[in-house]
């Protein structure tokens, strides 16, 4: 049996970054506690507007290219995490930020999550393509309604029947 420990984590991570604002105020001040924790909360909001409008450009650059950006959007969504934790109160949360900021960290990151990850997309012959998906039933407006008219029967001449029965 998996156990998962990410709600014990989640439960516990309020607790743990009053600790620290707790042990941080002692040592420095309540002022300079407080500042710290302003400043990177700003810190966070500028980064997240920044990001937000970077990650969309180098993927853009990367399909064009007819490269793969799947590593692109991934370090761009670490950048956004990275953001969103420096926003949220608390030192842990900007250890960890400040940790996803490091390009190496991202870089291990993304090869450990990389294979749990399906793509939709097909990157074969070097160029970017949509995967197929198989056959399309185009429906005219006839062909389907949501009316509860099962009187009639089934129409056999439906696109539906004769998928079936090729």
């Amino acid at each position: 049996m998996r156990i998962s420990f990410l709600p014990l984590f989640l439960v516990a991570l309020p607790l743990l970054e009053i600790a620290g604002l707790v042990i941080v105020g002692r040592q420095v001040g309540a002022l300079a506690t407080v500042g710290l924790v302003l400043a990177s909360s700003i810190a966070g909001s500028l980064l997240l507007r920044h990001q937000g409008f970077g990650v969309m450009a180098r993927v853009r650059a990367e399909m064009d290219a007819g490269r793969d950006p799947s590593r692109q959007l991934a370090h761009g969504a670490m950048m956004v995490l990275a953001a969103i934790l420096l926003i949220i109160p608390g030192f842990i949360t900007d250890i960890l930020a400040i940790l996803l900021l490091l390009p190496p960290v991202r870089d291990l990151a993304w090869r450990t999550l990389k294979g749990r990850i399906v793509l939709a997309t097909d990157f074969s012959a070097g160029g970017f393509r949509a995967r197929q998906r198989g056959k399309t039933i185009d429906l005219d407006d006839g062909d389907y309604s949501r009316a509860d008219d099962y009187s009639r029967g089934p129409d056999h001449n439906s696109p539906w029947r004769r998928l079936k029965d090729e």
